[in-house]
């Protein structure tokens, strides 16, 4: 069985309409089963820098801290809702070892640090602090998870900084063409070594004509069919040891039905 865990989270997310991450978190939560989801709480503030470069770092590194504690106790994996996409830091932190591979679905890839981040948002730091770079308040002990264990599935707007960490540790890519084959993406889970996965997946992911409700939308993105189908290929060869969802921003109630039906086949997918 899987359980469920929604966690609000918006002070990772650089975007002046953060709050509705909050919003779309409980959007998705209203069609999850009563009885194996919870709600994590998530501060009421903003949070403060705490001189790190990283904005709000207090209140992001909170929610890591006991979302990490929840994910620990739990007894099965625990599909994560977020919020913004730093929810994956805490629940990759409670479950990370040295046969775990990462899947990580985003249009961005996440791997800035304080110095090369043009917002200073943690969002867009997130996968560079589970790789052991960044604040100790957030990030995994280096080597933890290497990037030769990553898998980076339908980024395409990197800066400049994250293009050459990406080639230059060799992490993993497929594109949104290379995922129209559904077993590809088992097959980059296969070549990194790793014997279970970890899955995150940022709706921006998706190509916009699939989802109005994200914040940052790029063109040429995912098909929600080959997403869920390279899921579910993924997990016939992989146990799944957790995963997040993240970076729904309907702008109002009735905009969030029209996304939801695409949201929960890829929830269904993860669970």
């Amino acid at each position: 069985m899987t359980r469920f865990v929604v966690v609000p989270q918006w002070q990772g997310s650089p975007s002046s309409r953060a709050m509705r991450l909050r919003d779309g978190a409980e959007a998705i939560a209203g069609d999850l089963p009563r009885s194996t989801t919870e709600h994590l709480a998530v501060p009421l503030e903003a949070g403060d820098a705490l001189d790190s470069g990283v904005q709000r770092l207090s209140a992001v590194a909170r929610v890591r801290e006991d979302l990490a504690a929840f994910v620990r106790e739990a007894d099965e994996p625990v599909v994560v809702i977020g919020g913004d996409c730093g929810v994956a830091a805490g629940a990759v932190a409670a479950v990370a070892a040295d046969d775990v591979a990462i899947v990580w679905f985003d249009a961005h890839a996440d791997v800035n640090t304080p110095e090369t981040s043009p917002s200073g948002a943690y969002s867009g730091m997130v996968l560079r602090s589970i790789l052991g770079d960044g604040p100790a308040a957030v990030a995994l002990d280096k080597g933890t998870i290497t990037p030769g264990r990553v898998v980076l599935a339908g980024a395409r707007s990197l800066d400049l900084e994250e293009e050459l960490f990406v080639v230059g540790e060799g992490i993993r890519m497929l594109s949104a063409d290379d995922l129209s084959s559904h077993d590809a993406l088992a097959e980059a889970v296969a070549a990194t070594g790793a014997t279970r996965v970890f899955v995150h997946v940022d709706l921006d992911v998706l190509d916009p004509a699939e989802i109005s409700g994200v914040q940052s939308a790029q063109p040429f993105g995912v098909a929600a069919t080959d997403l869920v189908a390279s899921v579910r290929a993924l997990r016939a060869r992989f146990p799944l040891v957790g995963a997040s969802l993240a970076g729904f921003a309907p702008p109002s109630p009735e905009a969030a039905v029209d996304d939801l039906g695409t949201i929960l086949r890829i929830v269904g997918a993860l669970a």
